[in-house]
C-alpha cells in the first residue's frame, strides 16, 4: 500500500532539519519502503516540512518508519499524517 506521509516543521527549527538532513537522506536512501520524498518549501523558499510516499505492506508499517525517521527522532516535527494514497498518475 502507498501512504503518503506529511510533515510541518516546528516553528524555528530550521537549525534541527540541517543538522539532523545527513542522516534523515541516509534513512531515506537506505529504506526499501521509499517511493519519493522531498521537502515542503515555503514562500520565502526555505525548507518547512517533509512529504515522503512510503510503499508499505500496512499502515502498522508506516507508523513504525515515521517513528524511526532521523528528523521525528530529533523533534523537528510540528505535526505529522499518514494518510493512504493512491497513485492515479505517473
Amino acid at each position: 500500500m502507498l501512504v503518503c506521509l506529511m510533515a510541518k516543521d516546528k516553528t524555528g527549527a530550521l537549525d534541527v532539519r540541517i543538522e539532523n538532513r545527513p542522516a534523515h537522506v541516509d534513512y531515506l536512501k537506505g529504506s526499501d519502503h521509499v517511493h519519493l520524498a522531498g521537502p515542503l518549501i515555503d514562500a520565502q523558499g526555505g525548507m518547512c516540512g517533509s512529504m515522503i510516499v512510503l510503499d508499505v505492506p500496512d499502515m502498522a508499517a508506516a507508523e513504525n518508519w515515521a517513528a524511526n525517521d532521523p528528523y521525528a527522532l530529533a523533534g523537528l516535527f510540528e505535526s505529522v499524517t499518514l494518510t493512504e494514497w493512491k497513485k492515479v498518475i505517473g
